[in-house]
């Protein structure tokens, strides 16, 4: 670690800065910001369960659609976590909000998406990409 003097005060060194709203460290992970984007979507999620009486996904998806998967997507698209652990991070929000609803509770992950009709985050960036590298071809 290096010693920064200005003036004649020295200057405390920092393991992360935040470059446009993204805590980057010195190793230059992202997975703390992974790990931030979670906690908000599942705190978000949190708030939808606690206000809202009923659990048919009929209520239940069209919120988390509007108010959860854009923060999890954007993450997603734009960051592309480099890490399994990281998209793992992400997808238990996901799995966490099909839990929620009301007769899929005892169904496996997938045969929940796939009542639902979704797909998990991963499987989701790898078809835009495909669909993307189409568009130019």
């Amino acid at each position: 670690m290096h010693q920064y003097i200005l003036g004649a005060t020295q200057l405390e060194s920092s393991f992360a800065e935040k470059d446009l709203g993204v805590p980057v460290d010195t190793k230059l992970k992202i997975s703390h910001q992974c790990a931030l984007v979670a906690k908000k979507a599942n705190g978000i999620l949190g708030c939808i369960r606690q206000s809202v009486a009923s659990r048919s996904s009929e209520v239940i998806l069209p919120l988390y659609s509007a108010l959860v998967r854009p923060h999890l997507e954007c993450w997603v698209q734009f960051w592309a976590p480099w890490y399994k652990r990281d998209m793992d991070i992400l997808e238990r929000v996901q799995q966490r909000a099909t839990k929620m609803m009301k007769g899929l509770e005892h169904l496996s992950y997938e045969e929940r998406l796939r009542k639902l009709g979704t797909v998990e985050h991963g499987k989701e960036k790898a078809r835009g990409d495909l669909i993307n590298v189409y568009k130019y071809r």
